[in-house]
């Protein structure tokens, strides 16, 4: 499964917002079930910031989001995302 996370992020914030997401990754990379991670800026709307992240199953990202040092440095930054859901499965019958 994977998670899409749309950030809308001032260009002179930009700079602070890397550092936090960073931490923010670093935390839940290390959390059971956690693959990988990418964050990329939309190429039309340089303000629009988006972090993805694969995980083994929903479960497995549901519970990175519980511990104690996820809460302090991840779970602040995830709550200035733009709200809308964020939780995909994969469909490997659309593209097998």
């Amino acid at each position: 499964m994977f998670v899409v996370i749309r950030f809308r992020v001032a260009e002179a914030e930009q700079a602070e917002f890397a550092v936090r997401l960073q931490a923010a990754v670093d935390v839940l990379q290390q959390q059971k079930g956690f693959v990988a991670a990418r964050a990329g800026q939309n190429v039309d709307d340089p303000e629009l910031i988006a972090l993805t992240m694969e995980w083994l199953n929903i479960g497995s990202y549901r519970r990175a989001l519980s511990p104690y040092e996820v809460k302090l440095a991840a779970v602040p930054l995830l709550s200035l995302a733009i709200d809308e859901p964020t939780a995909y499965e994969d469909l490997p019958e659309l593209l097998p």
